[in-house]
Parts: C-alpha cells; sequence; structure tokens
C-alpha cells in the first residue's frame, strides 16, 4: 500500500504520540490505517464494460428483423470483424461473454478474442416472434407506424422480458475483476445499454447502434455514463489507410 506524504506524516505523527499507549497505541494506528485502505478501495473506479454488435449479414443489410435465425456474416461482415483489432487492440478483457448464434461468435473470434470467449444464451438477440426476418417497411404495411419499441411482436418476446436478460446479464459482469466484453446484437445491446442507465427498457430506442461498432459503459463517480457510443469500424479503417 502507498500513501501520500501528508498521509504518510500524520500516520507518523500518531505513532509518536501514541508510542507511550502501548498495545493500545499501536491498534489505534492499524484502524487508521485499514480505514485509509477501506477509503481507497472505494474510491477504485469499477471495471468498463465493452458491447460489440455484430459484423454485417445479408439480412442486416435488407433491413430483416434477425432474431433467432442463425444467419452467417457476409464477407463485409467478416472484414468488419477484423478491423475491431485495431479498436480492442488485444486487450486482455477479465471477461469475454458472447451471444451462441453465429454471427456473433465469428465476430468474436475475428476480433481475437474466440479462444477467450464463452457463450451466453442471455446476449441473444430480441426474439421477434412471427416478425422474425421481416422488414420494418413490410410490417407498416398492416400496422401503419409500428416500431418494435412501441408496437410488440405477435409470439415474440416483449420489451420488458428482454430487459430482464439485460439485468441478468448486467449481474454477472459488475462483479468481474477487470474489463468485461460482450459481444451480441443490436437490440438487445440498446436494451441493455438503456438499463444500465437506469432508463426502461424502450428506451433503448434512443441508441442507434450500427453492425460491428464499439461501445463502452462505465462511470463518472457514482454515475453511470456512457463513455464512447457506437464507435465505428470504418473509422479504424481510414485511420490505418492514412498512416504513414
Amino acid at each position: 500500500m502507498r500513501f501520500t506524504r501528508v498521509q504518510a506524516s500524520e500516520v507518523a505523527k500518531n505513532a509518536i504520540r501514541f508510542e507511550a499507549g502501548g498495545q493500545s497505541g499501536e491498534r489505534w494506528i492499524r484502524g487508521r490505517v485499514a480505514s485509509k485502505i477501506a477509503l481507497m478501495a472505494d474510491a477504485r473506479t469499477p471495471p468498463e464494460i465493452w458491447l460489440v454488435r455484430h459484423g454485417e449479414t445479408a439480412w442486416s443489410t435488407a433491413g430483416r428483423h434477425t432474431g433467432r435465425t442463425d444467419v452467417p456474416l457476409t464477407d463485409v461482415g467478416r472484414e468488419q470483424a477484423r478491423a475491431l483489432r485495431a479498436i480492442l487492440g488485444g486487450r486482455r478483457f477479465a471477461s469475454v461473454l458472447t451471444s451462441p448464434l453465429a454471427r456473433a461468435r465469428e465476430t468474436c473470434s475475428l476480433a481475437g478474442f474466440g479462444d477467450v470467449a464463452e457463450p451466453l444464451d442471455d446476449l441473444r438477440e430480441w426474439d421477434y416472434g412471427a416478425y422474425e426476418g421481416r422488414t420494418t417497411a413490410s410490417i407498416r404495411e398492416e400496422r401503419p407506424g409500428w416500431t418494435v419499441w412501441s408496437g410488440g411482436v405477435p409470439e415474440g418476446e416483449t420489451a420488458e422480458q428482454v430487459g430482464e436478460r439485460a439485468r441478468r446479464v448486467l449481474a454477472r459482469v459488475e462483479g468481474a475483476d477487470g474489463e468485461v466484453a460482450l459481444f451480441s446484437h443490436a437490440h438487445f445491446l440498446r436494451v441493455l445499454a438503456a438499463t444500465w442507465l437506469g432508463l426502461p427498457p424502450v428506451d433503448g430506442r434512443l441508441f442507434r447502434l450500427d453492425t460491428a461498432s464499439v461501445s463502452r459503459l462505465g462511470w463518472e463517480r457514482e454515475t453511470r455514463v456512457f463513455l464512447t457510443w457506437n464507435e465505428d469500424w470504418r473509422l479504424v479503417r481510414e485511420a490505418l489507410a492514412g498512416a504513414p
């Protein structure tokens, strides 16, 4: 443990003051040191949570709702996933969790974390039920103005049910001894972000999230915040292309 000069001086002075006190003085000093350690532990910033959306798929390009259908990455999606290595920089995460669906697992692997990632069912995308594979435009032909946030999905999950999964994921990772990476899907990660901020799950509608993007959840003192949001993989590619 390291003290500042002021802290060290305070302990030294009190050690002299209570030298004649024998064991009682020693106990007092030990108590002061323990108190300092506790304060320093309380002041430690909790670890960040990194959110990674999977790369492009044929369905994401077409705007089709892709919930439980196991659609693979396109060639562009694989390029995006490889570019994520430059953003994630080979970081040593305390925990890497991924949706078990192929598009998330392959993104995780190509980004450099396939060997350490653990699949987690709660990271699956929203179950769109009867609207699986359909575009918003086609659904609005039957239900004008529909969105997944306000209109619901027949035979699928409600926003609150997705929020329950998000809360379970956050409860699991908040005690991690270091940064955590979650490889998942757009709507689920948007719900998780809203949940992190203490907002209702439907407020995930406020947070756009593109393919192969990286976002970071963290803290400002005791307040939960976004540290970054929707960092685009293309910025990395452009930066690398412009490097000397």
